[in-house]
């Protein structure tokens, strides 16, 4: 059914619930996960002088948010023996960068967590589930 499954995750708890149940699904079809953590890339303000961090720095600091991230999911897949590769990706779409990885490395589905934002927030703030639902060619999973 599905071979290599991404497993997007935000460091939430809510993410580490997904995780586990992307694992348990992946061990149940023999399936491999590929993590992903998407980290927003240093913005660059124009109308500003004062940088509170250099761009080295702050790029160091994203790094290790995200390899906490990615451990977390390495571990959980690791204890219940499911294959699993990691990566990150620097965008300001979290969205566009969850299909794009999708894309490239050829994963047949998508497990992810929902929020479940509703009503004015989910408006304001948009939910980045909905919108991989949305523009996703392959099937999404989402756990809540």
């Amino acid at each position: 059914m599905f071979s290599k499954i991404l497993v997007p995750t935000d460091g939430s708890e809510l993410s580490a619930r997904a995780i586990q149940g992307a694992v348990e699904l992946a061990s149940k079809l023999g399936a491999r996960i590929l993590g992903l953590t998407v980290v927003e890339p240093y913005a660059y303000a124009s109308l500003s002088e004062y940088r509170p961090e250099t761009i080295a720095e702050y790029e160091q600091r994203a790094d290790e948010v995200a390899r906490e991230r990615l451990a977390m999911l390495e571990n959980i897949a690791n204890k219940s023996n499911v294959a699993v590769e990691t990566t990150v990706v620097r965008s300001f779409s979290p969205f566009e960068a969850i299909i794009e990885t999708t894309e490239r490395l050829g994963c047949d589905a998508i497990f992810m967590a929902s929020h479940g934002r509703r009503g004015l927030s989910a408006v304001l703030l948009g939910s980045e589930t909905q919108k991989v639902l949305t523009h996703s060619k392959v099937p999404v999973m989402v756990y809540r």
